[in-house]
């Protein structure tokens, strides 16, 4: 009776060992899982911005952007002036179509001048403006030169 007695503890010690270690792994994955959830924004956001930033494709796009954005302002500065030529000969009816596309073309060029500048702004991507165009463009500005 004496041997059953110490095999059923030894039994039930090793069954509370195998649970213990069972908690223990629970506590351990939870404990690091959880840091790991905790920390994701974080590793994410900069290992992101390493994928991104630190690309030699990012650099060079980024630097082409810039002088593509500036180069649509000066383009639609372009289209508004050869419309406004031709208006003072046109028609009546043609008078017409141009004004739309003035207006158009201007729509175009303000939106053109707030994305250059908002993308001088942002801090990722202003590394990579040229140094010889302009911090910020002029929405207001009748010419748009992209170089200093």
């Amino acid at each position: 009776m004496g041997e059953i007695r110490e095999g059923a503890r030894l039994a039930a010690w090793g069954v509370a060992g195998v649970v213990g270690l069972a908690v223990l792994y629970l506590i351990g994955a939870f404990a690091f899982g959880g840091a790991a959830w905790l920390t994701a924004p974080f590793r994410g956001e900069v290992s992101q911005r390493e994928n991104t930033v630190g690309s030699g494709e990012f650099r060079q796009t980024t630097y082409e952007e810039f002088f593509d954005l500036c180069e649509a302002v000066q383009n639609a500065e372009g289209t508004i002036q050869a419309l406004q030529e031709e208006r003072k000969t046109a028609s009546e009816t043609r008078t017409a179509q141009i004004d739309q596309s003035i207006t158009a073309l201007k729509a175009t060029r303000i939106e053109s001048v707030n994305d250059y500048n908002s993308k001088a702004a942002q801090e990722h991507r202003a590394p990579f403006r040229d140094k010889d165009l302009p911090y910020r463009l002029d929405a207001g500005a009748k010419r748009t030169t992209c170089t200093n």
